[in-house]
């Protein structure tokens, strides 16, 4: 695929504000979208409809559209209706990102990724283990990705190190590799791509400007204890 072949290697960069924040807004996320492009990112990942469709005219690059909600009794956040896939296929996604885990949600996951493919667009199955990679790459999808690893019952650990095993037994499965979740140095990305991830996408390190900010700032207070 014409668009796979323009993310491998390359960065993505996760244009996803803090929720509610002062940079929450369309205009922003387009901005920093732009700015990503700008800094040399290849992709990008968009949370929102409204977000997407702010953000495509402006940018050249593959798009990963996702939507997060909210649904009593379930866990499960990304990309959770077939009416959303669908809207975010009308705004201009590239790509859409579901959550590929078994956990129960409103929708069924096999029928998200027929949305995205009946769609035409391309599928990225955002997992948390191996089997969830195993079963979406079976399914149709032709991303998969750590994303959720370190974020379910299942996978939760006490430290916040990407999980570099998940791709390496990712890589055997033939699919496009997608390292999401927790890559926050240039250095981790780089362990990535070494790794055997086709790409990489990094969020919070580059869009998030109250965690960054904290991170500092806590490095600073440490240093006076």
């Amino acid at each position: 695929m014409k668009v796979l072949g323009r993310l491998r290697g390359r960065l993505i960069a996760s244009c996803q504000p803090v929720d509610g924040g002062p940079m929450d807004r369309p205009e922003i996320v387009a901005a920093m979208a732009q700015a990503s492009v700008a800094g040399g990112a290849a992709g990008l990942r968009v949370e929102g409809v409204g977000n997407l469709r702010r953000a495509r005219p402006l940018v050249d690059v593959p798009i990963i559209g996702i939507v997060k909600r909210d649904i009593p009794g379930s866990p499960v956040r990304i990309t959770v209706t077939v009416g959303d896939v669908n809207d975010l296929i009308a705004a201009g996604a590239d790509i859409v990102a579901y959550d590929a885990t078994p956990r129960p949600r409103t929708d069924p996951r096999d029928d998200i990724l027929a949305a995205i493919i009946a769609g035409g667009a391309i599928a990225m199955a955002d997992c948390a283990t191996f089997a969830d990679g195993q079963e979406a790459l079976k399914r149709g999808a032709a991303i998969i990705g750590t994303t959720l690893s370190g974020y379910t019952s299942e996978t939760a650990r006490a430290d916040e190190r990407p999980d570099l095993d998940l791709i390496r037994r990712f890589r055997k499965l033939g699919g496009f590799v997608m390292a999401e979740g927790r890559f926050n140095t240039p250095d981790l990305a780089a362990q990535a791509i070494g790794a055997g991830a086709d790409a990489v996408t990094v969020g919070s390190a580059l869009t998030r400007l109250e965690m960054v900010t904290r991170w500092f700032a806590d490095a600073v207070r440490g240093s006076d204890d």
